[in-house]
């Protein structure tokens, strides 16, 4: 069995820079993590994934491009784990989530359209709920890419024991460590503030272009293990030991019908992100934000 860390952080390709305002993103097209991440989940019930959902979806993205509302936010569809698709916005502070959620106030016809528009759209769902994380950038390395040319992302979520946070953060310090001397090798670690958790949660986000990227996964595992000898492997144990209650890792690929992005991003790869989904028969969605319900 390969090692915890190996499995977890062999493809970690820096997920960053979803849906953050125009004012954050560097010209090149890399995108700095935004430090504030809203995630929407919901949950489909049997049959009512792909096609169906994309319908009601696309609802959402109509009524926002009408409206050209400023704030944006791209979709996610399971392709492990029960069938889900996730909404993700962000923002740069929480002020400007309520700045946000005052201007959709301001907006009363967008408001009812978008109500509406969740009433056809919870008629596919089984369940939903919704997560903000913080960024962690002591805890990230090389947390900046290029999210408009990503097809998909790996997402492992770590519980850590309560009282065991220094155990954690030691480490996450062993494995950045190691890691770092390994060419391209990125990732954002975020932390949940608000959402349902039983202890300290982390959330590692990997984004791939292709299968190849995560195919790479056993020969960066060997590099790892090697940048970290075998005291570094007996401590890495030990620590893992003392302060993970749990993982949990599942793909996802991104959803153009489903999505709301940025110009930028359409601009950068339009074959990609101006798919659009089968015109709705009723219009969401950042992430479940208190602007768009």
């Amino acid at each position: 069995m390969k090692q915890l860390w190996g499995v977890l952080f062999a493809t970690v390709f820096s997920f960053a820079g979803i849906g953050v305002c125009a004012a954050q993103q560097p010209a090149s097209g890399v995108e700095a993590p935004p430090k504030i991440l809203v995630i929407l989940r919901e949950y489909l019930k049997p049959g009512r994934a792909g096609a169906v959902h994309e319908r009601t979806e696309s609802a959402f993205v109509q009524a926002l491009t009408r409206a050209k509302w400023p704030t944006h936010y791209f979709a996610a569809d399971s392709l492990s784990g029960r069938p889900r698709s996730l909404f993700f916005t962000a923002y740069g502070s929480f002020a400007d989530w309520e700045k946000d959620h005052e201007m959709m106030m301001k907006n009363p016809a967008l408001s009812r359209e978008l109500d509406r528009d969740d009433l056809a759209d919870g008629d596919l769902l089984s369940a939903s709920d919704q997560a903000v994380l913080s960024f962690d950038e002591e805890q990230s390395l090389n947390a900046s890419v290029d999210i408009a040319r990503m097809r998909g992302f790996e997402i492992t979520v770590f519980r850590v024991r309560i009282g065991h946070r220094q155990e954690w953060n030691e480490l996450v310090k062993l494995v950045t460590a190691a890691y770092a001397k390994i060419p391209d090798m990125h990732w954002a670690m975020y932390q949940l503030l608000y959402g349902e958790s039983e202890g300290p949660t982390y959330v590692v986000f990997s984004p791939f272009k292709s299968g190849a990227d995560l195919d790479k996964e056993s020969g960066q595992d060997k590099q790892f293990m090697d940048a970290l000898g075998q005291d570094g492997m007996k401590k890495l144990t030990e620590l893992e030991t003392a302060a993970i209650e749990s993982t949990q890792t599942n793909l996802f690929v991104f959803n153009p019908a489903m999505s709301y992005p940025q110009e930028q991003w359409v601009k950068e790869n339009p074959e990609f992100w101006k798919l659009k989904a089968e015109k709705p028969a009723t219009n969401k969605k950042r992430a479940e934000t208190p602007a768009a319900k």
